[in-house]
């Protein structure tokens, strides 16, 4: 059931057991994050399974559609919606999205951590191509919200741009920290999760989260 908290929604998709808690718990699993292409499956899973539940929660339409022996009253969607990920970690996701939402304008953001020599980070936004925002309903996807640090730059950013009517944001595994950092920025967002862990380490990291999602399934980075 979702966590209701003032103006705001937490849903853990694997609160409830299903095939969501099988993805997360292949994931997790360091044998089977060997496998790259099912590392990005499992997130594009859990992605799609977000993208429906979501779905519920938007503003529909009736529609008379002609068929071949007469007309139908259907419910269609008002609006597409915006899909916005952060590069590089968020692209299986932003699949698992754009399979449910074929029609939707798309906003790509290069949000990543930039290391300093005494072990802490900033966040840099070093690339941003998005549609108008105003009045939108926006779906943001990143694999792990940790500190939250990210996701808060990049609302701010779309903030910038204009103001979105709705807010959904999507994650494979989510920290209680990172959360409540995010909606302290975004009150009246409403938070997917694919699951969520309670510690954060010093350096940022999610236990026992996952891993770097970008790393398992892309491929190993040079650190800038």
């Amino acid at each position: 059931m979702p966590e209701n908290k003032s103006n705001f929604m937490v849903i853990n998709l694997s609160k409830e057991h299903s095939l969501v808690s099988n993805w997360v718990s292949e994931l997790r699993d360091v044998e089977i994050q060997k496998d790259r292409m099912r590392f990005r499956q499992n997130l594009e899973n859990i992605a799609s399974v977000a993208a429906y539940e979501i779905s519920k929660k938007l503003a529909w339409v009736e529609k008379e559609v002609a068929t071949p022996l007469g007309t139908a009253k259907c419910k269609v969607m008002a609006q597409q919606p915006v899909l916005a990920t952060i590069l590089r970690a968020g692209l299986a996701m932003h699949h698992g999205l754009l399979k449910f939402y074929d029609r939707a304008d798309n906003a790509f953001i290069s949000a990543f951590r930039k290391h300093k020599h005494d072990g802490s980070f900033e966040i840099s936004l070093d690339y941003i191509s998005c549609p108008a925002m105003e009045n939108r309903v926006v779906i943001i996807s990143d694999p792990m919200l940790a500190t939250g640090s990210s996701l808060v730059k990049t609302i701010q950013f779309i903030r910038d741009v204009g103001m979105p009517s709705e807010m959904h944001i999507v994650c494979a595994i989510a920290c209680t920290v990172g959360i409540e950092y995010v909606l302290r920025s975004a009150p009246h967002a409403t938070i997917w999760c694919g699951d969520i862990d309670d510690e954060l380490t010093a350096k940022g990291y999610i236990v026992p989260g996952l891993g770097d999602a970008g790393d398992l399934a892309y491929g190993i980075k040079v650190q800038m």
